[in-house]
């Protein structure tokens, strides 16, 4: 009987399946990217600040009254003059004025390739592939090479090893 059993349990034992599930998962990629030419414009507005102690100011009109900017044309404030006077002779003071002029608005769209003359302008020419190359081995060894400007190459590898 004892024998039987021993029979019996290493028989089994031996049709038990093992434990060992791996999954091993290798990606990867490479991403070649030639740009476009692009040119960003943003028109800078009209701004004008006065700030001061001990000043009296006056715009031709109203005194303590400061207008600022006037009429504008084409998008352009014209300035108000502004006169400061000292409030009390002999007393300390301080006055100061800023102005920035803004850009005109267009009166009409721009011609292909042609930017509007605003204060604020990004431009970057076209890339081009001269040289833009890139592989990945079996071995997972990545070979990039840049192109001319305006262009990026990013290479992976991914190895995933899970044991469940």
């Amino acid at each position: 009987m004892t024998r039987a059993l021993l029979v019996l349990g290493i028989t089994l034992a031996a049709a038990l399946p093992a434990k060992a599930d791996l999954t091993h998962r290798i990606s990867s990629s490479i991403q070649l990217d030639v740009g476009g030419a692009s040119t960003r414009a943003v028109r800078v507005g009209n701004s004008y600040s006065i700030s001061g102690t001990g000043v009296d100011t006056t715009d031709g009109t109203t005194a303590g009254v400061v207008g600022g900017l006037g009429a504008h044309t084409n998008g352009v404030n014209a300035l108000t003059t502004v006169t400061a006077s000292q409030s009390t002779d002999g007393n300390a003071f301080s006055f100061a004025n800023s102005y920035t002029v803004g850009d005109t608005v267009p009166t009409s769209a721009p011609t292909v390739g042609e930017v509007a003359a605003f204060g604020d302008i990004t431009s970057e020419a076209a890339g081009t592939n001269t040289g833009l190359a890139g592989t990945i081995t079996t071995a997972g060894a990545i070979t990039i090479s840049p192109g001319a400007g305006n262009t990026s190459a990013i290479g992976q590898v991914i190895s995933e090893l899970q044991s469940r």
